[in-house]
Parts: C-alpha cells; sequence; structure tokens
C-alpha cells in the first residue's frame, strides 16, 4: 500500500477493473488520520466510527468528480470535516443544548469513555481544546496533532493562510491562560 501514490491510487479508483481494490487501499492509507481528525473533535469513538464510514461513501460517491484542484489527502479532510461539522451542528440541534453544554458533555464523557487512554495531563488539554469555539478548536487540532500545513489547512477550510494563523495563534493562547488557571 505505502507503494502507491494518490495519483496511482485515484487512476486504480477510476478504472473499472480496479475500482474496488484501488478504493480499499485508499481507505487503508487514510482511515486511521481521518478517524484521528474526527475523533478530536466529536470525542466519542462511536460517533466517530460512524462519521468515519460516512465520509468514506461519500468519497466513493463522489472520486468520479473530484478534479484535483486539491491533493486527494486535502480533499477527503474535507469531506471529513464537514461531516464532522454537520454531525456536530445536528447534535446540538437534537439536544437543543447551547455550545457551551455540549463541549460541558463532550468532557464529561471524555473520562467515561473506554477509548480514552490518554493520562491526566491528556485529559486537561482535551478539556482546555474544548473550551475553544469550534473553528478554533479544529484549527489547532489540524496544526497541533495531524501537523497539517497551513496551506492544506487553507484548501480543507476553504480559509485563509493568514486567518488560520491568526486562529492558532488565539487558540494557543486560550488553551495556555487555561492550562494556567486550573
Amino acid at each position: 500500500m505505502d507503494g502507491y501514490s494518490d495519483n496511482k491510487l485515484l487512476e486504480m479508483c477510476l478504472n473499472p477493473e480496479s475500482e474496488n481494490y484501488g478504493f480499499s487501499l485508499l481507505v487503508r492509507k487514510y482511515q486511521k488520520p481521518v478517524y484521528w481528525h474526527i475523533r478530536r473533535m466529536v470525542l466519542d469513538h462511536e460517533d466517530a466510527d460512524d462519521l468515519v464510514q460516512d465520509t468514506f461513501v461519500k468519497v466513493w460517491r463522489n472520486l468520479r468528480k473530484f478534479r484535483e484542484e486539491s491533493t486527494l489527502f486535502t480533499w477527503i479532510y474535507k469531506i471529513a470535516t464537514n461531516e464532522t461539522l454537520s454531525f456536530l451542528q445536528k447534535k446540538k440541534l437534537k439536544y437543543a443544548l447551547s455550545t457551551g453544554n455540549l463541549e460541558n458533555q463532550l468532557a464529561a464523557n471524555i473520562k467515561d469513555d473506554n477509548y480514552f487512554d490518554g493520562d491526566e495531563i491528556q485529559l486537561k488539554l482535551q478539556k482546555a481544546i474544548l473550551t475553544l469555539p469550534e473553528k478554533q478548536r479544529l484549527v489547532f487540532n489540524m496544526k497541533y496533532f495531524d501537523d497539517m500545513k497551513y496551506e492544506d489547512m487553507s484548501e480543507v477550510l476553504g480559509t485563509s493562510v493568514g486567518a488560520l494563523k491568526a486562529s492558532h495563534h488565539l487558540a494557543v493562547k486560550k488553551i495556555e491562560n487555561y492550562l494556567n488557571n486550573i
């Protein structure tokens, strides 16, 4: 799998004779990073698993529409991000919760999650991240955990590099402030 470039995987996915095998390789290549990208936003393993599945269903359905204006990686991340943000919005509406209450609920669920294996410091960091507005949280996660370049984030989020740098800077300051005051 590591020997296949994104271009080769895309070529295989678009060829009727190799589309299933090519897509299987593509999923194997991106499933784990997409899972963690989503998981850091929803914090729940089952929700993240469902959203990963939804993401790759959407990727499968839209591969032929992929125009290669961005990399395959950023295109998949954009789909995953949009699926996650839609899910969080629906969750807020479904439970008629304010943003703060949803974040408090997510924070309370972190420790109860059997799949959370972080220590106390990791738990504090996750709680600090949850205090951020949604966009800052997303930018922070993409930069800190995924080590994503601002240019790639710009493609995924449709925001300028300058705005992303400002969001990340504000997020870091808010997290530092939160951690210094607990």
